[in-house]
């Protein structure tokens, strides 16, 4: 996949879902206020995994080109989205603590990625929206990280989407080194998952 094919599927997703785009934000938003404010535990999980569901069928299923894109990235998007869905069953009850300095960092930046697109001299529909896939799994590792109980293979899940953030370069896309970012967060976060288990065992 080239970079002028990887920039015309997100322009063509852009253009067709712009509307949808914002309800879904807005969702997302208030969900993750009502969980960070402990008023419904559960929700910025459910929320999260509603919005990494969309992005499997509306980003990859319906405007996805590439093999990658149909055999890599939506599979991996329906089931962190499902997974987190299940967590947010499985672990009602968990609290969301408040962010600490890295989770912050990682929300300011996501709240900036649509700024760096527009820095970067990029205009709509070429450029990348808060409801895209690199945004939301920044979000999603961001948020996921504040609970106390984690699923080890959505944190794998998260965190592999994390660390092709390398292509940045490649795809001149550099608004997603804030994803690269994430995902080697996620790495530190599955490193302490483990080592938690094992002294727990």
């Amino acid at each position: 996949m080239d970079a002028q094919e990887f920039w015309n599927v997100i322009g063509d997703y852009n253009a067709h879902t712009v509307a949808v785009q914002a309800v879904v934000l807005l969702f997302v938003a208030l969900s993750a206020a009502l969980s960070y404010l402990q008023k419904v535990n559960w929700l910025a999980k459910f929320a999260l995994g509603l919005l990494n569901l969309f992005i499997g069928i509306a980003f990859f299923a319906a405007y996805g080109t590439e093999p990658v894109q149909k055999f890599f990235a939506l599979p991996l998007y329906l089931l962190s989205g499902s997974l987190l869905i299940y967590e947010s069953w499985r672990n009602r009850s968990d609290i969301l603590r408040k962010p600490d300095k890295i989770q912050t960092l990682l929300l300011v930046l996501y709240l900036l990625y649509p700024l760096f697109s527009l820095l970067l001299g990029r205009s709509f529909p070429m450029t990348v929206t808060y409801i895209m896939p690199c945004p939301a799994v920044s979000l999603s590792i961001a948020v996921y990280s504040g609970y106390r109980k984690k699923n080890l293979l959505l944190l794998i899940l998260l965190t592999m989407w994390g660390l092709t953030g390398v292509k940045s370069v490649i795809f001149n896309a550099y608004e997603d080194l804030v994803l690269l970012l994430a995902g080697i967060y996620g790495v530190v976060l599955i490193y302490r998952e483990i080592n938690e288990r094992k002294a727990a065992s």
